[in-house]
């Protein structure tokens, strides 16, 4: 009979459910990377509402935060913030390097050697509008020893030359990049709007790079298309921006999604705020849904695991007294993980 009861519970288990795997309190998550060794990486932006900030970048081992690379790092109150993390956003992964993108100021991108927690080079972003420019997200081509950014500040997409530390603007402005005019998110059953009046709004946002690094894909949030291009053109600092143009590729309708990321198979993860799920575009051209659940409130970033799992994690943004007169959010905020197709 025991065997029986083992053999039911497998028949009828299902792979697409939803895992927690730490939560955080008061701690807004919003960063996500998971390496090699499926160790787990999570940023902790300073955001305003009823969230709790006390540190920028954590290691989570055994559900618990532990500051990385080290307290000083995540002194926020530190007066020298070019060694500092300031308003810590984006992180990925490649092979023992983890390279965290900090969106205050000064910008910069910081790469952390994940054997020693050494970090071994700072990009500071020279070339960039300073003002204009609000990076969001990254992916590292190792091919090239290229790293790809979306700048939702100037409706772009920026490349950074690793050996060089020379960045440039590309696509600036475009259809691509741009919000559709007029596009308000829906979520909860309401508009998000902020305590001004203002709707939520973001140019380009969510990228992700194929494992093969072929090709990129990107998005703005408030729009329901998700573009591509291949990495070989981005890389030619020779071709203008309407040459670029040529370039893209409209693949999908998706609907409105944050964060991306392609896994091995060539399948390009998608968060779904509105229906609260985790979607994926085929390598044939196919939108399915992998998982759906109310505790996917603004799913914000993903890291894969080499153990065959998504992880991500919910930021619950829309809930915040940013967009609403009193604190909606449902704590604690967790991370979660779902078994890949």
């Amino acid at each position: 009979m025991h065997n029986l009861v083992l053999i039911l519970v497998a028949a009828f288990s299902h792979p697409d459910t939803l895992i927690t795997v730490a939560t955080f309190g008061r701690h807004q998550p919003v960063g996500l990377a998971v390496s090699r060794e499926n160790r787990i990486f999570v940023t902790f932006p300073a955001q305003s509402g009823g969230s709790i900030h006390d540190l920028s970048l954590a290691e989570i081992k055994n559900g618990q935060r532990i500051p990385y690379p080290d307290k000083v790092w995540n002194d926020d109150k530190t007066t020298d913030p070019d060694h500092h993390f300031k308003n810590l956003q984006a992180l990925w992964t490649t092979g023992k390097t983890l390279w965290a993108l900090d969106a205050g100021h000064p910008m910069k991108l910081v790469k952390i050697n994940l054997t020693n927690a050494h970090v071994e080079r700072i990009y500071r972003f020279a070339d960039l509008d300073k003002i204009g420019s609000s990076l969001n997200d990254v992916r590292i081509d190792e091919f090239r020893q290229l790293a790809y950014f979306s700048d939702p500040g100037q409706a772009a997409l920026v490349i950074l030359d690793l050996k060089t530390g020379k960045s440039r603007s590309l696509l600036k402005k475009t259809k691509f990049t741009l919000v559709a005019p007029g596009y308000v998110l829906h979520l909860d059953g309401q508009d998000v709007i902020n305590t001004s009046g203002v709707p939520i709004s973001s140019n380009v946002n969510g990228i992700a790079l194929t494992s093969d690094y072929r090709f990129f894909y990107f998005r703005a949030i408030n729009q329901e298309h998700v573009y591509r291009i291949g990495t070989q053109y981005l890389a030619d600092a020779s071709l203008t921006d309407a040459e670029l143009e040529t370039h893209v590729e409209d693949m999908e309708r998706v609907g409105v999604s944050h964060g991306m990321i392609s896994d091995q198979h060539g399948n390009v993860y998608f968060t779904d705020s509105p229906d609260y799920a985790i979607t994926y575009l085929t390598p044939g051209g196919e939108v399915k849904t992998l998982v759906k659940d109310k505790r996917l409130s603004w799913p914000d970033s993903f890291g894969i695991g080499t153990d065959g799992y998504l992880y991500v994690t919910a930021a619950q943004l829309n809930r915040t007294t940013r967009y609403n007169m009193a604190d909606r959010t449902i704590y604690p905020y967790g991370l979660y993980k779902v078994k890949l197709p």
